[in-house]
């Protein structure tokens, strides 16, 4: 029996303090609520005259109000007065729920302390009833009496219940074992009380089938509490149904203890890959763009990481707020950059716009000018002019060009016309552009890539010496020149492209057996989309600035060097493409 009272009292620390951690593991499901409903079901708990569920969902309700919270402001989705009024209403009953709730404590501790010494005096009670020399028939019911009242005084402070447990135990088997009592009446209460602990005992072991641990070990401890309360068994049962008790026990605690073990390994790695995010997010809140574009692919990323974080699990709750701070602190960073760009690119694009309208008056004073020379010397500067000019906004952007781009093509025009009827030397230009053409077909590459390049550049100086040729004629002279050129530039890169790539897959093995590996890599790769980034500008402004060339001597050749310019870096772009899969296979 001694054995089976120390190891009740030393069992019951162990799960009260289990009890304890369970709990905060414990948390109300509020998921599909609104910020508004969670709100109003909150004030609803604290003015209720019932508080018992505000005491005990309190904390569930902060933590689900600020995570909708946060999520719409991530979103945009609210406006950020009324979720600022929502918050200050929320904080307000909050604090009546934190003073209550510390008011509530305050009063359970005081009547922990009151049930204690109500319990001191049953014991006192009954040390007294043990020595009284009444008889039976007092005696007896006497001590059922204090049992009752026992059993009906609740909690008292933790620190004082085994203390108080092993005392009482010690009287009450002092009762059975010493009290002089007829074995009739004690036989009879020694069956009831391994009937009601075998009833205990059949209670735990189904708690075996709950599929939810947490409610299942929350049960067992009721049953413990129960079994605490009943008296002791004949001495042959007291050891067996002892340890078919302890036995369920001890199954359900180890269920337990892995669930949490589980659950702390989950959370572990929740908070490794919300780290990993976190960096990711810094990484892109370092950074500050000059271009619009690439504002826009990184709040793409920054957008993904953010919903790549909502479908991770919480982190330990050491843990949990401080990552999350970390991760709102960087997307902050981000987006506060992002605005201050476009408040200040907004009134970039509008001095832009102004630029751009002035340059249009300029050009259109000039379309009926018959002074060839001096107006195409003016139109040309102005578009050189133009092309300094930054980007406006996108629905002026193209109305705006269209005006410039009318005005210069109408002089350009007019030009044209005038010196087609007048220049008769136009058919032997076109002449002796067909036969460069041909010339240029029959060209034979050598081994020597400067020689070749050399002869490219000299076609092209033929190209440009060359004075116009008839209108009609001048697109089609063009492309095939254009054509001509590129096939033997395209071969001569092609040469080259092979040597070069063989060359970059030494360097980067080299990087990567080298002290910098990976990190080294990741450098290189990064140099590499710059440069592909910084190409495909180039691209566009060749496009757009292939409209600003004039019609007038020498215009041809320029158009032509330029769209030759755009083919090269296209294949440029495609080279270093074929760079950047040879660095990533170097991660597969």
């Amino acid at each position: 029996m001694e054995q089976e009272k120390n190891t009740t009292a030393l069992n019951e620390q162990v799960l009260q303090q289990e009890i304890l951690e369970s709990n905060e593991a414990l948390t109300l499901d509020l998921s599909n609520l609104s910020l508004a409903e969670i709100l109003q079901k909150f004030i609803q708990m604290v003015e209720a005259d019932d508080k018992t569920d505000l005491l005990k969902y309190g904390e569930s309700y902060k933590a689900a109000f600020y995570k909708v919270l946060n999520e719409n402001k991530e979103q945009g989705e609210s406006n950020e007065d009324s979720v600022s009024d929502e918050e200050v209403t929320f904080k307000e009953f909050y604090a009546q729920y934190k003073e209550l709730k510390q008011k509530n404590s305050q009063e359970q501790e005081k009547a922990k302390e009151e049930n204690y010494l109500l319990k001191l005096k049953v014991i006192e009670e009954l040390k007294a009833l043990l020595d009284s020399t009444e008889d039976l028939n007092t005696t007896i019911p006497a001590f059922r009496e204090l049992q009752t009242r026992w059993k009906s005084i609740d909690m008292v402070p933790q620190s004082k219940v085994k203390e108080l447990w092993d005392t009482y135990q010690h009287c009450v088997e002092k009762f059975y074992d010493y009290i002089k009592i007829n074995n009739e009446f004690r036989d009879l209460d020694f069956k009831k009380n391994l009937e009601a602990k075998t009833l205990l005992c059949e209670k735990a072991e189904a708690l075996e089938q709950e599929g939810n641990i947490v409610i299942a070990f929350k049960e067992l401890q009721k049953l413990h509490q129960e079994w605490k309360e009943l008296g002791p068994v004949a001495k042959e049962h007291r050891e067996s149904i002892w340890d078919r008790f302890k036995s369920v026990t001890s199954v359900i605690n180890k269920k337990h203890q892995s669930f949490f073990e589980k659950l702390k390994g989950e959370q572990k790695n929740n908070l490794e890959a919300k780290i990993l995010i976190c960096e990711q997010a810094e990484q892109i809140a370092s950074v500050f763009p000059d271009e619009s574009s690439e504002w826009n692919t990184l709040s793409k990323q920054m957008e993904d990481l953010q919903e790549k974080w909502k479908t991770i699990g919480f982190a330990a709750k050491k843990d949990n707020q401080k990552i999350y701070d970390r991760f709102r602190e960087a997307c902050d960073k981000f987006y506060n950059s992002k605005r201050e760009y476009y408040a200040n690119f907004k009134n970039v694009m509008q001095d832009n716009l102004k630029r751009k309208e002035q340059l249009c008056e300029q050009a259109e004073a000039l379309i009926n000018s018959e002074d060839w020379k001096k107006a195409t010397d003016q139109l040309i500067n102005l578009q050189k002019l133009w092309k300094e000019v930054g980007p406006v906004a996108r629905k002026q952007s193209d109305i705006v060009w269209k005006r410039f781009r009318a005005a210069c093509d109408y002089f350009f025009e007019r030009k044209s016309a005038h010196f087609g009827k007048v220049d008769e030397g136009y058919g032997n230009n076109l002449k002796a552009k067909q036969d460069l053409i041909a010339e240029i077909k029959n060209y034979k590459l050598s081994d020597s890539k400067e020689d070749n390049t050399l002869a490219m550049r000299e076609f092209q100086n033929r190209w440009n010496e060359i004075g116009f040729v008839p209108f009609a004629d001048k697109e089609k002279v063009q492309q095939e020149f254009n054509a001509a050129m590129d096939a033997h530039f395209a071969d001569i890169r092609s040469l080259d492209s092979e040597k070069k790539l063989n060359k970059f897959k030494k360097m980067v093995m080299e990087v990567k057996n080298s002290s910098k590996g990976s990190r080294g890599l990741k450098a290189e790769r990064e140099k590499l989309m710059n440069k592909y980034r910084k190409i495909e500008q180039d691209i566009a402004t060749f496009e757009n600035n292939i409209g600003f060339f004039s019609k007038s001597k020498g215009a041809d050749a320029l158009i032509s060097d330029v769209r030759r310019k755009v083919a090269i870096a296209k294949e440029e772009l495609i080279h270093i493409e074929e760079k950047i899969q040879i660095i990533d296979k170097q991660f597969e």
